[in-house]
C-alpha cells in the first residue's frame, strides 16, 4: 500500500504565545527541533525524541507536532500496531494506530491535543485508513491533572472526538480489564467493506473461543 502524506499546518494562540501545529513532519525536521524535557510520559524525553524520529522514517509513520518556535511541546504519532498486539494479528495495511499523544503540562487545557488530532485528519489520505487508539487508564497522568479515571476518560474521548474517533466495543482482554479503558476508532470514507469486516474480527476475536 502506498502511504501518501500531505503536510498541513495551523497556528494556535495559547497563553499569549503562538504554537505551530504541523505535520506529518520528516525525520530530518524532527532532528532539527528541540524536544521539551517534560515530554516524558512514555520514556525519558531524549529517548522519546529518538523514538519519534524512528517512527517518522517508517513508510506508514506519521508525526504531528506542536511547537513553540523550535521547541516541540506536544506530538501525536501514527504507525502500524505493534506486532505483539492483537491489532496486527490480521494483516491490514489500511489500519493505523494512534500510538501516543502527549502535551507538556504547561499547555494542557489549551486544546493542543484536540488540534494535533484535527491537523492529522486534514490530510485527505487519512480517509484511506482505519485509525484506532487504545486508551488504558494506567497511561493517564491522574496525579498531575488531579482528575479521577472517569474525568480523564471524558477528556480523552473529547480529544479523540475532535478527529472523528468514536468508541467501539471489543473483547480485548487488556481493554476489558478495567471499565475506563476503551477502544476508539475512525473509519475513513474510502475504506472497503472487507476491511471493516476484518476490523470487526479483530475487535471480537474471543467470540468463538470456548
Amino acid at each position: 500500500m502506498e502511504h501518501n502524506k500531505t503536510y498541513n499546518r495551523m497556528e494556535l494562540k495559547s497563553l499569549n504565545q503562538t504554537l505551530i501545529i504541523e505535520g506529518p513532519v520528516t525525520a530530518k525536521e524532527l532532528q532539527s527541533y528541540e524536544f521539551h524535557k517534560d515530554l516524558l510520559a512514555f520514556r525519558p524525553a531524549t529517548q522519546q525524541h529518538q523514538a519519534l524520529i524512528e517512527i517518522a522514517e517508517l513508510a506508514e509513520g506519521r508525526i504531528i507536532v506542536a511547537r513553540l518556535a523550535n521547541m516541540i511541546v506536544g506530538y501525536v504519532t501514527y504507525l502500524y500496531p505493534d506486532p505483539l498486539e492483537r491489532w496486527s494479528e490480521i494483516n491490514m495495511p489500511d489500519l493505523l494506530e494512534l500510538g501516543a499523544i502527549e502535551v507538556i503540562p504547561d499547555f494542557r487545557g489549551a486544546s493542543v491535543g484536540k488540534n494535533l488530532i484535527r491537523v492529522s485528519m486534514m490530510d485527505e489520505s487519512m480517509e484511506n485508513y482505519i485509525i484506532i487508539t487504545t486508551e488504558y487508564y494506567w497511561h493517564w497522568d491522574l496525579k498531575g491533572t488531579g482528575l479521577n479515571v472517569w474525568e480523564y476518560r471524558k477528556v480523552m474521548e473529547k480529544m479523540m472526538n475532535a478527529g472523528g474517533l468514536v468508541y467501539y466495543a471489543t473483547d480485548d482482554p487488556e481493554i476489558s480489564s478495567h471499565p475506563a479503558n476503551c477502544l476508539m476508532a475512525r473509519i475513513g470514507k474510502h475504506i472497503p467493506l472487507e476491511s471493516v469486516q476484518k476490523f470487526d474480527q479483530l475487535r471480537f476475536m474471543n467470540r468463538f473461543m470456548y
